[in-house]
């Protein structure tokens, strides 16, 4: 599925010859444009630029697909429009419910229920906050759940019933974050080897993050000191603060980072939590789509 958010971007790289450029104008950085247009590759199986050390160049498929672009955004423009339209007291009211998990409920939610026409929509939002095997279940059979919002660690550890309809959205990448107080100098590069000297915050053994951050550090033969087991971003967040230990943390977790931790670039860490919205096939709740649009709008910011 084309996320319509990246044909946008894709229209202003393309008249501009710029990620830079288009990021400026939609305020965006210029790495959200460049993970925009890597995720329209990957949807569409085609190669959109020619990438040179200070330059793109738009390849065939790419302007080719910016003339059928231009057209299909006109017609959600227009659709969006006419759902505008709708007035919240209206018999078109319809209850969405949406599960979603809670780094992603924090971050995307207030800006999606403040937005002005929000309440224009005639959208009923009625929310799940949980892991992704809470929602995943109340999307299964005998589950009343419209939409869900889900990550994914590595290849494995979550599945789900082969009815359901995949959406990718975008990539959460972890990061390394470290007590303020901790003597290291701002501009470092750290690597495994340092890592392995400190004190670290953990998931609990046998969940997906713990299972795969534990195999990167095993792939260096590194088997780090834990300080604590904790599954809660915001805890770990705060015991990071408090001095007693650094944590991998996605970006998504850390939308109210406190103060008292500094985020360090350590190379050999690359890890990410993949996102996706699920959804029954055929599914007779239009507005589900335009709560997914809206979810994707600010993933993409």
């Amino acid at each position: 599925m084309i996320n319509p958010v990246h044909l946008r971007t894709l229209l202003e790289v393309v008249a501009h010859r710029s990620f830079a450029t288009a990021a400026t104008r939609l305020g965006y950085t210029a790495s959200a444009v460049s993970q925009q247009m890597t995720a329209l590759e990957r949807s569409t199986g085609t190669t959109l630029f020619v990438r040179g050390a200070r330059s793109i160049t738009p390849t065939a498929g790419a302007m080719r697909m910016v003339r059928h672009a231009k057209r299909v955004l006109t017609d959600l423009d227009a659709l969006m429009a006419d759902v505008a339209t709708i007035s919240t007291d209206s018999a078109e009211n319809e209850e969405i419910k949406l599960g979603i998990f809670p780094s992603l409920a924090t971050f995307a939610l207030p800006q999606i229920l403040k937005a002005e026409d929000w309440n224009s929509l005639g959208i009923n939002l009625r929310l799940w906050i949980g892991e992704p095997q809470q929602t995943v279940a109340g999307l299964g059979t005998g589950g009343d759940l419209d939409l869900a919002l889900i990550f994914q660690v590595g290849p494995g550890g979550l599945s789900w019933p082969a009815s359901l309809e995949r959406t990718w959205l975008g990539d959460d990448q972890f990061r390394v974050v470290i007590p303020a107080s901790w003597p290291i100098a701002e501009d470092s590069q750290l690597t495994v080897d340092q890592l392995a000297e400190w004190p670290w915050i953990f998931h609990h053994p046998g969940t997906s993050d713990a299972t795969l951050i534990s195999r990167l550090f095993a792939s260096y033969n590194i088997h780090p000191q834990v300080a604590a087991y904790c599954d809660d971003f915001n805890a770990s967040l705060s015991l990071v603060a408090s001095g007693l230990g650094a944590a991998l943390v996605p970006d998504l977790a850390m939308a109210n980072m406190p103060e008292g931790i500094r985020i360090v670039d350590a190379p050999e860490i690359r890890l990410a939590r993949s996102i996706f919205a699920l959804k029954p096939e055929n599914s007779k709740k239009p507005k589900a789509d335009l709560v997914l649009d809206r979810l994707a709008q600010v993933l993409a910011r």
